[in-house]
């Protein structure tokens, strides 16, 4: 077997393209929310923190004075941008979130299929027969 065709026996089972399936929607799903916090939460926290951009928040390292943080980057000044980080660990927990009750309803659906119970298995056609004839037995 060529090492293509192994590799297409490979790339074309299930799990694999269900992965790759999850991989794309996921990486879709954390520009959504990046967008969602940097576009719509944070700056009306930021508003009701007295107009602090987030984004801007940063800690000089150099002994030269920046008024922004975009000044410092351009001048190559070392800086912590932890105004960046907060936004970053916002996004990750809502993201941890949101799998956490994807992963909740889909525990939640597969114990309602645990707990169903299973009808009983009809009885075969002999053991139908037999109990055919002891019932006429019994009635005699």
């Amino acid at each position: 077997m060529s090492m293509m065709s192994e590799f297409k026996d490979f790339a074309m089972r299930g799990n694999v393209m269900d992965m790759a399936v999850g991989i794309v929607i996921g990486a879709a799903f954390g520009k959504i929310v990046s967008s969602f916090v940097s576009d719509i939460l944070m700056p009306p926290l930021g508003k009701l923190m007295g107009g602090v951009d987030f984004t801007q928040l940063f800690i000089n390292l150099s002994s030269e004075g920046y008024t922004s943080l975009a000044l410092a980057q351009e001048a190559g000044a070392p800086t912590i941008n932890y105004g960046n980080f907060i936004q970053t660990t916002l996004d990750f927990v809502i993201i941890a979130f949101a799998i956490f009750m994807v992963i909740k309803g889909m525990n939640s659906l597969k114990k309602k299929e645990e707990t169903a119970p299973e009808e009983p298995a009809k009885p075969s056609d002999e053991v139908l027969l037999l109990q055919e004839i002891r019932d006429s037995l019994k009635n005699r």
